[in-house]
């Protein structure tokens, strides 16, 4: 039998890619679809999400310049699908106009800016917390940063790797102190861990005796 890594978590990772393989997140054309989903996806299910983006798509209106130039109530209109429509607006926004305000309204510009400062001006967003942050440097920028979600929490609580207190950043360093620095083992291993946590480690009647991370914790 194949002798498993003495790295718990990259012993989580090697048991999920093993099961599902690579996942290809995240799932949108261009990097400002990806962070409109980013901001969308807060407090709804992706299917909602979908139906938004697919609105601006097909009124064009999918870029940057034109989300920028839109007024918030109309913005609104475009994505009532995904809920709270009118905070989504908002924050989405503010986002934009950040980009405009730091870095000329160029996107080149912000996704060449260094991680730290691109995250503190990201955190400065109003409506745009850590997850969604970094979700954004990950998934548009290709940051090296781990994104934190409550699957996360809820996978690795429960298999007894983290304390189950553990805030969001003490729980991100987790991430970071135990795994490389790499892009893309960051994208692949956050959509195993939402995919397993979907399908096996559900947040009630989790299916315990079937998931691929039986006694991960035990080496």
């Amino acid at each position: 039998m194949k002798q498993e890594n003495s790295n718990p978590f990259l012993r989580v990772y090697d048991r999920l890619y093993s099961h599902y393989g690579p996942q290809g997140w995240w799932p949108a054309e261009t990097s400002i679809e990806m962070m409109v989903g980013a901001v969308l996806t807060q407090n709804t299910n992706w299917g909602n999400v979908e139906k938004a983006l697919t609105n601006l798509k097909e009124a064009r209106l999918l870029s940057f310049a034109d989300l920028l130039a839109m007024e918030v109530d109309e913005l609104a209109e475009y994505i009532r699908p995904s809920g709270y429509y009118n905070i989504k607006a908002r924050r989405l926004k503010n986002l934009f106009q950040m980009i405009e305000s730091k870095y000329e309204g160029e996107l080149t510009f912000f996704f060449e800016d260094n991680l730290e400062d691109s995250r503190e001006n990201l955190l400065k967003v109003k409506g745009v917390g850590p997850e969604t942050a970094d979700a954004i440097l990950l998934y548009a920028a290709e940051k090296p940063v781990f994104v934190i979600d409550t699957y996360t929490h809820r996978v690795f609580s429960r298999h007894h790797l983290v304390e189950e207190d553990t805030d969001y950043f003490s729980l991100q360093q987790e991430f970071m102190d135990n795994l490389p620095e790499d892009t893309l083992l960051f994208n692949e291993f956050h959509a195993l861990i939402v995919m397993v946590a979907k399908e096996f480690c559900k947040k009630k009647n989790p299916r315990c005796s079937d998931c691929p991370l039986q006694r991960v914790e035990e080496n």
